[in-house]
C-alpha cells in the first residue's frame, strides 16, 4: 500500500531552542528527517508546522511543508489537521514521524506503514530491551502484545512484570524474560487519523501520559512490528545534538 509520511515540527522545545533548525552537516535537522523519510519509499513527504522559518527552510531545501494551527495540543492533531487539507482517502496510510529523529532507519518506517489495514487501523513498532535498567526506567515506554502482535497494553511501568525473577533480582534479565520498548513511531489509515483526535481522552493515557493508549481505550487494535534493533537515538538533549552533528561531519 502506497504512503506519505507528515513530520510535524514546532519550536517549542526548551532544552534545544529551535531545533528544528540546528545545522546538521549544513542542513537544518528537519531537512535531514525529511531525506530519510524519502528513502523510505513514501510517495510523498510533508512538514507540518506552525512556524513560518521552518516551512522558509524546507522551501530552501526543496522540502514540501504546510502552515498549521499553533494551537493542536499534539503531533497527531498537526498531522491530521494536513492530511485533511490535502485531501487524502479514508484508505490511505499516513505515518507520523517525528521531526527530531534524523537517524531514523528508512526500512522502519516503511515496515511499520506495511501493518495498517482496515482490521488495524494504526501501527507502531518496538524492540527488545536488553538492559535491566531501562525496564525500570519510567522515560523507557514499554509494550506487551497478544499473539497476532498487536498491542495488548503501553506503560512507563515494567510490563510483564516477572514475578518469580524480579524477586530474586532487578540487576539482569530473568532467563526467557523479553520485555518491549516501543519506538514513538507511528502509521494510521487516515479515516481513523480523522476520527482520532476526536475521541475522548482516557483514564489511561491521563494516567500513563501515553496518547497511544487513546486508541487501545475505545477498542481500536494497534498492529505492533519488532524490529531486531534499537533504532538510533532522536535529539532531546544537547548532548544528543552533538551525537548527531559528529556523524553528520560538523
Amino acid at each position: 500500500m502506497p504512503f506519505i509520511v507528515i513530520i510535524p515540527a514546532r519550536m517549542a522545545s526548551t532544552r534545544l531552542p529551535n531545533k528544528p533548525l540546528a545545522d546538521l552537516g549544513g542542513r537544518p535537522m528537519i531537512v535531514r528527517v525529511a531525506e530519510r523519510a524519502l528513502q523510505s519509499g513514501a510517495v510523498r513527504v510533508i512538514v507540518a508546522t506552525d512556524h513560518p522559518d521552518i516551512r522558509d527552510a524546507c522551501g530552501r531545501h526543496g522540502v514540501e511543508a504546510r502552515m498549521t494551527r499553533d494551537d493542536h495540543p499534539s503531533g497527531t492533531d498537526r498531522i491530521a489537521e494536513v492530511a485533511a487539507a490535502i485531501g487524502l482517502d479514508d484508505d490511505a496510510v499516513v505515518v507520523n514521524l517525528q521531526g527530531d529523529e534524523p537517524l531514523i532507519d528508512p526500512a522502519l518506517v516503511t515496515a511499520t506503514a506495511a501493518l495498517v489495514s482496515p482490521a488495524s487501523p494504526m501501527a507502531t513498532a518496538a524492540h527488545a530491551i536488553r538492559d535491566p535498567a531501562d525496564v525500570f526506567n519510567p522515560n523507557v515506554v514499554k509494550v506487551v502484545l497478544d499473539a497476532a502482535g498487536r498491542a495488548l497494553y503501553f506503560s512507563r511501568a515494567a510490563i510483564p512484570w516477572h514475578r518469580e525473577g524480579f524477586a530474586q533480582s532487578r540487576d539482569a534479565l530473568p532467563a526467557g524474560y523479553a520485555p518491549l520498548r516501543h519506538i514513538g513511531l507511528y502509521a494510521y489509515r487516515n479515516g481513523f487519523l480523522q476520527a482520532y483526535p476526536r475521541l475522548p481522552v482516557s483514564p489511561l493515557e491521563q494516567a500513563e501520559s501515553l496518547e497511544q493508549l487513546r486508541a487501545l481505550w475505545h477498542g481500536f487494535p494497534i498492529a505492533v512490528h519488532l524490529t531486531a534493533t534499537a533504532p538510533a537515538a532522536g535529539v532531546d538533549t544537547p548532548e544528543d545534538l552533538a551525537r548527531v552533528r559528529r556523524h553528520f561531519g560538523s
